[in-house]
């Protein structure tokens, strides 16, 4: 990832397991804006990139927020924040991407599991100054588990639905309720294939966020890539993805995640039948067959033809 430094000006616990980050400037001007939705990389040392929401204020181009939920079990990135992450630190950070950009609609409906509650946010900011209709379901293992809700408490459109007190999240009420909103949902992967599913039964506008890949276990065959500018054919083996083998030839991409999740590989595709194992792009945007990500997503067909 393209890195620039910000400095942790703010720490704060906001939820059992949960603490946010305050990031501002090294030095002396503005942080790159952003649109409720977007994320950003962050260097977390051995582990390599993670992905955050920002949570904040998108007009404040002084601060940005993030939270991260610890998991001492996990692949090491919370943790280390959770160890490092301390008052004044410095961290490498990308400059802000957006796979979850909020449509304009006259009515929302958010969903929100966990931690996924970062990305809603500014969303539910946004949806209020611009006078839409909007409500918000949100839940938790527990309440002591749900961070922000604080901010969102007062809200009469907020719904606080801890699991402990209610169960799971009603997702055929809540979708068969609010028909012809847009529906957006962050969270867990239970949560995001409810949602998914529910949505499609009554054509509904679905939109979710992962940071954590789908599972795929489609098999993996070999095909070849032709770089449009050169018309070179490289060979891709059954284990080996497309960002591996353009990097070992020395030919440069923007990769972050190499799982699929946060959509710095996205590629023009000029030819060809592509297999999307991707977290990022919608229904409708793998049917259009423009793009694919290189560090996941293979090919149904012999070659593909790459915008490179």
């Amino acid at each position: 990832m393209t890195e620039f430094p910000v400095r942790v000006s703010a720490r704060r616990d906001e939820a059992e397991a949960v603490f946010s980050l305050e990031l501002t400037p090294v030095a002396d001007g503005q942080l790159p804006s952003w649109e409720p939705g977007a994320h950003i990389d962050v260097a977390v040392g051995a582990a390599g990139v993670r992905q955050y929401s920002l949570c904040g204020d998108p007009a404040d181009r002084l601060r940005w927020r993030i939270a991260v939920l610890r998991e001492p079990g996990g692949r090491g990135g919370s943790e280390y924040l959770y160890q490092t992450a301390c008052s004044d630190a410095v961290l490498r950070v990308s400059r802000p991407r957006n796979n979850f950009g909020l449509v304009e609609r006259e009515s929302y409906v958010f969903i929100a599991g966990g931690i996924g509650i970062t990305p809603i946010l500014p969303m539910v900011s946004a949806a209020r100054a611009a006078g839409a209709r909007w409500e918000l379901y949100y839940g938790g293992r527990t309440l002591a588990h749900m961070a922000f809700a604080e901010e969102i408490f007062n809200y009469q459109q907020a719904r606080l639905l801890p699991q402990d007190q209610h169960g799971l999240l009603p997702i055929a009420d809540i979708i068969t309720d609010h028909l012809g909103s847009a529906i957006y949902c962050c969270g867990p992967e239970p949560l995001l294939a409810a949602v998914e599913t529910e949505g499609a039964l009554h054509h509904s506008d679905v939109f979710v966020e992962r940071f954590v890949p789908r599972a795929d276990t489609a098999p993996c065959g070999a095909f070849e890539i032709q770089l449009a500018s050169s018309g070179e054919i490289l060979h891709i083996g059954a284990d080996e993805s497309i960002a591996d083998v353009l990097d070992a030839a020395g030919i440069g991409i923007i990769t972050s995640c190499r799982e699929g999740t946060c959509g710095s590989c996205e590629t023009a595709v000029l030819a060809g039948e592509i297999d999307h194992r991707d977290s990022v792009l919608t229904t409708e945007e793998r049917s259009c067959g423009n793009t694919m990500m290189l560090c996941v997503s293979r090919a149904k067909s012999d070659v593909l033809v790459l915008d490179l």
